[in-house]
């Protein structure tokens, strides 16, 4: 194999992993965003099974604010109230940066109504609406080395009690199984590295080895 085509396979199969993965985060974080909002929390720990936390999770609530829903209205209604507001290119329009000013006065105000200064006059202005901006959601911050914690537990297999994906054939599916598998095998090649690195440094000439095989012998008729 080239050194092109390996790092075509390579590319090919993060590719496959970052799609595995993606579809999993989806469904989980909209399973997270539920569990937040129907239990009305705004913050839980994310902790590996030793306790040693790892990330925080914070909902984050939308906001409303004034948005504009009928520009022609607003238009109308800037021309009355602010003409000196207007201006005229290849189109009337409002100049943004009253729309800006006008749009965060009713944010905070918490209705589509401006006071006149002068007059102390309320209006209500036409074409705008208070509504919220963005959809619930929240955010996942890891901790300062919450993103090597997550590493190691998923390279000693600390997290086969996750339904994280697994890779399989277009129409596959996975069940609780194929991730403890997943988990046994990452123990089992960890445990593999250890042997092997005694082995290297001469366990071999241990006295004990002798006992080995038969050992292994008994584990086997067992």
């Amino acid at each position: 194999m080239t050194n092109m085509q390996q790092l075509a396979l390579e590319e090919a199969a993060l590719k496959t992993l970052a799609d595995t993965v993606m579809d999993r985060l989806k469904a989980v974080k909209a399973e997270m965003q539920e569990a937040l909002t129907t239990g009305g929390v705004g913050r839980v720990d994310a902790l590996l099974p030793d306790g040693r936390k790892v990330a925080v999770i914070s909902r984050a609530d939308s906001k409303p604010a004034a948005v504009i829903t009928d520009p022609e209205a607003f238009l109308a209604w800037v021309r009355t109230a602010a003409p000196s507001e207007i201006t005229t290119r290849l189109v009337t329009e409002v100049r943004p940066a009253y729309t800006t000013a006008l749009l965060a006065e009713m944010t905070a105000a918490g209705v589509a109504e401006v006071s006149d200064k002068e007059t102390g006059v309320v209006d209500t202005v036409p074409g705008v609406e208070i509504r919220a901006t963005r959809s619930t959601t929240h955010s996942v911050r890891p901790t300062k080395d919450g993103r090597d914690l997550i590493a190691e537990a998923w390279r000693t297999g600390a997290l086969g009690h996750l339904n994280l994906p697994q890779i399989t054939a277009k129409g596959g599916s996975t069940s609780p199984a194929d991730g403890e598998l997943s988990a046994r095998l990452a123990r089992l090649e960890e445990r593999d590295r250890l042997l092997s690195a005694m082995e290297a440094a001469g366990v071999d000439n241990w006295q004990g080895m002798d006992l080995v095989p038969e050992m292994l012998a008994q584990n086997e008729e067992a």
